[in-house]
């Protein structure tokens, strides 16, 4: 009797199973839909839920003055973070960021502090560096064809060696240079909160990129080549003059972010923001963009950068050690990495 009822209702209750199943699924499903259309909002619900978090372990976490220090603090990395998400879309990485950027400062400031160059012409120069030398991590990637991550790892040998060489591991500092070197690090007031010239530069930076990505040819170019490499050189996509071009504007914006980094750090270092690397990939992959290329965008960088700090704020503020906030950081890029993992599974 027992063995009769089982085998009638055997595919009664299978089909009951996969309906449950199927039910069970479908808001999932639509999550990752939904997380798979639009990258960015996963980044802004976990920012959202750290803020309050780190708001209800310590009140001071959203005093204005800690905001405004965050904000502040987040501003290179966000620089560095946007050039680097132009060569993640192309499935590529950069690790010669932050050497580009620390090369370009030296050059600028010592340009203007010890040879006498003009300030404006001074600035010019150390941002055409950073565009010459991710124009030729370009050249390198496409006309030598090695992998991005052998070319960048050899560069940044030797931007920071050429750096050290430069500055012979001098620091300039701030009194020393003119007035528009240290203009990205002029403070002003905006609705109660104490930020900088070089915040604005960045956010411009990134309505600048955000706008071409969406809006032009290029934009797009980039998105298939990141893609497909091969469905977009077939589709008519000059892919290689693209990688060269995302190479080459990331290297400008590299430039631009060291004109940041003295304004921020009141000076030019060669030994400044030694983790920019890390910190750029990091905020990159925790805002969304797909390390595999093609997907993501600039807003969910921005808000990644403004988590990594946030985390990092946060936990200072409670008192946990060094050692334990980098722990989280890197538990947090594993777990980013894994949802992408996963929203990139979508179906239909």
């Amino acid at each position: 009797m027992t063995a009769t009822t089982t085998a009638a209702g055997g595919p009664k209750q299978s089909q009951a199973q996969a309906e449950l199943s199927t039910r069970s699924q479908r808001p999932l499903q639509r999550l990752q839909h939904l997380l798979h259309g639009h990258p960015w909002i996963s980044p802004l619900l976990l920012l959202v839920l750290t803020i309050v978090v780190f708001s209800i372990i310590n009140p001071r976490f959203l005093l204005a003055n800690s905001l405004s220090l965050l904000v502040q603090q987040t501003a290179v990395v966000a620089a560095l973070a946007l050039g680097q998400t132009l060569i993640i879309l192309t499935a590529g990485i950069d690790l010669s960021v932050g050497a580009i950027a620390i090369l370009s400062t030296m050059i600028m400031a010592s340009l203007a502090a010890n040879n006498g160059v003009p300030g404006v012409l001074a600035l010019v120069i150390g941002i055409a560096f950073g565009f010459l030398a991710g124009y030729l991590n370009g050249l390198l990637v496409t006309r030598i064809n090695l992998p991005p991550f052998i070319v960048t790892l050899g560069t940044l040998s030797i931007f920071t060696a050429l750096a050290l060489l430069y500055s012979g591991g001098s620091s300039i500092q701030d009194n020393r240079l003119p007035d528009i070197i240290n203009w990205a690090g002029k403070g002003f007031t905006f609705l109660g909160f104490r930020l900088t010239t070089g915040v604005v530069i960045v956010l411009v930076m990134y309505l600048v990129v955000g706008f071409a990505l969406s809006q032009t040819a290029w934009g797009r170019h980039v998105y298939a080549v990141g893609d497909d490499p091969e469905s977009a050189r077939l589709s008519g996509i000059a892919s290689q003059r693209v990688l060269v071009s995302v190479y080459a504007v990331a290297g400008l914006i590299f430039g631009i972010s060291a004109w940041v980094l003295i304004g921020r750090s009141g000076g030019a270092t060669p030994n400044a923001i030694t983790d920019g690397n890390l910190q750029s990939i990091t905020a990159v992959v925790i805002g969304g963009t797909s390390l595999f290329g093609g997907r993501g965008g600039v807003a969910g960088t921005l808000l990644g950068a403004l988590i990594v700090y946030a985390f990092t704020f946060g936990l200072s503020l409670a008192g946990v050690d060094q050692q334990y906030r980098v722990l989280a950081i890197g538990i947090l890029v594993i777990v980013a990495v894994a949802i992408d993992q996963w929203i990139r599974k979508v179906k239909g």
